[in-house]
């Protein structure tokens, strides 16, 4: 029997939310252009899946985070990823964000981002603030 290698992508993703309204950053590449997402990435080698939830916090946003506790873990079978989500709070920095990877980064309320779920870049952004807001 053949054995079939799958190859996992690790993706690591910070819900930080402030003043009753969540962070999300709009992507710029190419495939997702527009889309709405938390700040996140891919886990590098040598790094930690929490090391890369504050790093991508902090490229992606301009804020330094700490982790407050794991809400989930998200499979997407169809392109093979498991994305951690993690709730964080700012604990410095300001709103900044890398013009070549990022479009924009606002803050929005829970009504006002499942009121633009097809604008999401995935199901599990909804599905990490809906268990933060039970």
């Amino acid at each position: 029997m053949k054995k079939e290698v799958v190859k996992t992508n690790v993706v690591a993703g910070v819900v930080i939310k402030q003043d009753g309204k969540y962070l999300l950053v709009q992507e710029k590449y190419e495939k997702i252009y527009g889309l709405w997402n938390f700040p996140a990435g891919r886990v590098d080698v040598g790094d930690t899946i929490e090391q890369t939830a504050v790093k991508e916090a902090k490229e992606e946003s301009g804020y330094d985070v700490e982790l407050i506790r794991k809400i989930d873990i998200f499979q997407d079978t169809a392109k093979e990823d498991a994305k951690h989500a993690f709730e964080a709070k700012i604990i410095g920095g300001e709103l900044k964000f890398p013009e070549d990877e990022i479009l924009d980064a606002k803050w929005f309320t829970y009504g006002e981002i499942v009121g633009m779920k097809d604008k999401l870049r995935g199901a599990w952004i909804l599905k990490a603030i809906e268990i933060l807001e039970r």
